[in-house]
């Protein structure tokens, strides 16, 4: 190797991982462990809190690390222990407690008009994971679990939290069971912990632990415990037995289902929780927000199923995991080819049922996380009928299946990771296709927080009836992530086999790009801001096969925010002319796109106001195209009390365009189309307190495309096109698409981990090709169709296996 290049290299890595910042000092609080537990109801009366010593000098952490938090509004933190929980108590004071914002919510929606206290405790001290628990200033609770990236609120333990008030500010206190943490079975535990004070009305945010803003990540600042040692915690089995009833009409046909199933969650260890659910029943499950679909690609939909959202954080490393595979469209489906003379299949259905799944999940004293996921779905037909004789026959769309997820995830130096994923679908029968997807997660940063590395290396394997087909991807970053001026560097690979869909989603594969950005921001008020960020970026797309260049983009983003609260920011691109290898359908085939620019800007107003707005307009304009695009989105909202808050949007979306309609196999044929969508939506909820609430959500879509002008293309192979008479008899792509879906619930955690839910829904859905109809017009046409009516209550009880064993004792 040149002297030179190993010189430069040398260099590079020295830059990346040597040292060249002091560390802060950490502070340390004493947990001390306590014989009579606290009574959890927010007033810290109890002889235990007078007798433990009190933690406060709480920092600036936003808008900026600068200044010092008066005295009036300082915070005050104990911790204790026994065999069974930790305990905390928090004294927020405040010098004007009647100005503190307390708007209600339900569990979880914590980042409401309202101050709110967090105990960030990090059971393992690797400056990467956490786990957080809310109280509000109002008395919600919530729960998260965080690494340096995410924060998510899916994650759902059974703790207490309760606040109070008085003339001095107010109050938290929180009773947090071992079965709600996960920590190594070791004598001395060490933990590391931070706390978080929100003071909404005040536009601040205090931690007890500084936090510099300028360099590494929140979970990297935590100050340190002691004193938490020789715990023998209860066993950790919780059930969740749940029961459902149903009743659904459509058209005049009434259906009713009753349906009981439970979660179970057992500590195998201290450290390593196994959690399944037996007779699945998803039933109220939010509903997914279907839009009209005329791109290349399949409609995905976010996961609304509380198991396969909940700690699932590790499942998700590498970004290969898609849950909503299980249980999703059958792998097969009924072609002309399937059937015989005079022959009619039913229809097929969009998803098949889930017969148990199990996660097991937890990390070991060495920082080695390990996550194994397991699912089943039953064998699934449908019926051919011979129209002439009336016979019929079972075809199997999707037979058993069985879906596995494993991961290993090493942990160290506290801001760095390594990953190892694998994910496996194996369905019972030779006919039917395998697969097996592997991949390699790295993300490093040195011990400065300077500059980190991140990046994935993707195996696919299908195991098809005829062939075995294997792929490949990888994308590798190489970012600065220190200071008020930081730059990037990316590229991302895949050929044209990768295929990770069976459980996992790629839209595209044979792709070779790659990225530059650089940013300035600030991190303490300046002016009439309290922050602000500017962001330039370039990518170079190209195909990998053949390696040709398919669009380069140069474009910029904005976000600030002002002292009065009011954000506002911008994006914009300019792209180049663009080859597209995906709207043919057709492998090689490609159609060409003229250069473009357009944008996007918003307005958000301060949502400390009853009346608040958040307001966005866009538009791309193609220069040698007949295509324009035009968006407007407004969503205002009126808080009309602590416990009222009514949300509407409505979004306005107009596109001039060409794209894909048909194909012959060979030729490819586009239309001129003029695309209108409108989306109308009603968010309200009604709050009686943190426990009990009615939620209203309400969305219609609208979009037609039409090609009434008649302009039609057949695609040449230089990607231009030329216009050509086109018989839209047989396949006209006029299209009227309109759905309308309404959400009413009460809801009422009725005790720790235990809720019912009442839950009305209806939703109406129309496709046609009347294109040339009005909004109006295409809502007369909806309501003629049939409305499905479905009224459902599901109640969902907690039971820990410690309880029970009290209550038989008498």
């Amino acid at each position: 190797m040149d002297t030179k290049l190993c010189y430069k290299i040398s260099i590079l890595f020295s830059i990346l991982f040597i040292t060249n910042v002091i560390s802060q000092e950490k502070k340390e609080i004493i947990a001390e462990r306590i014989k009579t537990p606290p009574k959890i109801d927010g007033i810290l009366d109890d002889d235990v809190w007078k007798n433990l010593p009190a933690y406060s000098d709480f920092q600036m952490w936003q808008p900026g690390n600068e200044g010092i938090v008066p005295e009036s509004i300082q915070s005050e933190v104990k911790m204790a222990y026994d065999n069974k929980a930790v305990y905390f108590a928090a004294y927020l004071y405040d010098d004007q407690p009647d100005k503190v914002l307390r708007q209600f919510s339900q569990r979880d929606n914590i980042f409401v008009q309202a101050d709110f206290f967090s105990i960030a405790i990090n059971t393992y001290n690797d400056g990467v994971n956490e786990t957080r628990f809310f109280i509000t200033s109002a008395g919600t609770i919530g729960d998260a679990r965080a690494d340096q990236f995410n924060e998510d609120f899916s994650y759902n333990v059974v703790f207490a939290a309760q606040a109070s008030f008085d003339d001095k500010g107010w109050y938290a206190e929180f009773k947090i069971p071992y079965n709600a943490l996960r920590f190594p079975e070791v004598a001395i535990q060490d933990w590391s912990i931070n706390f978080y004070r929100r003071l909404q009305n005040r536009n601040q945010t205090h931690t007890w632990n500084l936090i510099d803003n300028r360099v590494g990540q929140q979970t990297q600042y935590n100050g340190i415990v002691k004193g938490v040692e020789n715990i023998n915690p209860p066993v950790r089995l919780t059930f969740f037995p749940f029961l459902q009833g149903l009743v659904s009409n459509t058209d005049g046909n009434t259906e009713t289902d009753f349906s009981a199933g439970m979660d179970v969650k057992y500590g195998l260890s201290d450290s390593f929780t196994l959690d399944a659910t037996l007779i699945p029943d998803f039933g109220q499950a939010a509903f997914d927000e279907v839009q009209l679909n005329l791109g290349p690609f399949e409609q995905t939909f976010g996961e609304n199923r509380q198991f396969f959202t909940e700690g699932t954080e590790l499942f998700n490393k590498g970004n290969i995991f898609f849950s909503r595979r299980i249980g999703g469209r059958p792998s097969e489906s009924i072609s002309d080819d399937d059937l015989r003379i005079n022959e009619e299949a039913e229809d097929t259905p969009s998803k098949i049922n889930l017969l148990n799944a199990l996660k097991i999940s937890g990390r070991t004293k060495g920082n080695l996380g390990v996550g194994i996921l397991n699912a089943i779905t039953e064998k699934t037909e449908v019926s051919i009928t011979d129209t002439i004789n009336g016979d019929s026959r079972k075809a199997v769309i999707e037979p058993l299946t069985n879906y596995n997820v494993f991961v290993l995830d090493q942990q160290f130096n506290k801001n760095s990771s390594v990953s190892l994923i694998n994910t496996s679908v194996i369905r019972n029968g030779s006919k039917f296709r395998d697969a097996n997807v592997s991949g390699l997660v790295w993300n490093l940063a040195n011990k400065a927080n300077a500059y980190r590395i991140t990046g994935r290396a993707i195996t696919s394997y299908l195991n098809l009836k005829d062939d075995n087909i294997g792929g490949f991807a990888s994308d590798i970053d190489f970012d600065r992530i220190k200071g008020k001026i930081r730059f990037g560097l990316g590229h991302s690979l895949a050929n044209k086999t990768f295929d990770i869909n069976d459980l996992g989603v790629n839209f595209r594969n044979n792709y070779n790009s790659f990225r530059a950005n650089v940013s300035y921001q600030i991190f303490e008020p300046k002016g009439i801001f309290n922050n602000y960020r500017i962001n330039l970026f370039a990518r170079h797309r190209r195909l990998l096969d053949p390696s040709v260049q398919t669009q380069n983009q140069l474009g910029f983003n904005t976000f600030f925010v002002t002292r009065e609260r009011l954000a506002f920011g911008a994006r914009g691109s300019f792209n180049s002319e663009e080859k597209d290898y995906f709207e043919p359908r057709i492998d090689g085939r490609f159609v060409t796109f003229s250069s473009s620019f357009g944008g996007r800007a918003f307005i958000s107003s301060d949502y400390r106001k009853k009346f608040a707005y958040d307001v966005s307009v866009g538009t791309r304009q193609w220069f040698d195209d007949p295509q324009k695009i035009y968006r407007v989105e407004i969503s205002p909202r009126y808080r009309f009390s602590n416990k009222f808050l009514l949300i509407l949007r409505s979004e306005y979306f107009n596109r001039e365009e060409f794209g894909y309609i048909d194909d012959d196999g060979t030729d490819v044929f586009l239309g001129q189309r003029d695309r209108i969508s409108l989306e109308n939506s009603i968010s309200a909820s009604y709050n009686f307190d943190p426990f009990k609430a009615i939620n209203l959500r309400f969305r219609n879509f609208w979009s037609t495309a039409d090609y009434s002008n008649n302009l039609f293309y057949i695609l040449n192979d230089d990607g231009s096109r030329s216009q050509i008479d086109y018989n839209t008899s047989e396949n006209n792509p006029n299209t009227n698409f309109n759905i309308w879906n309404l959400d009413v619930s009460f809801s009422w955690r009725f005790a720790p981990g235990s809720e019912a839910t009442l839950l009305y829904r209806n939703q109406i859905f129309n496709d046609d090709e009347l294109s040339t109809l009005n909004y109006t017009q295409s809502l007369d046409n909806l309501f003629e169709q049939p409305i499905q009516h479905t009224l459902s209550l599901r109640v969902v009880y907690f039971l820990d296996i410690n309880n029970l064993k009290r209550s038989s004792k008498g």
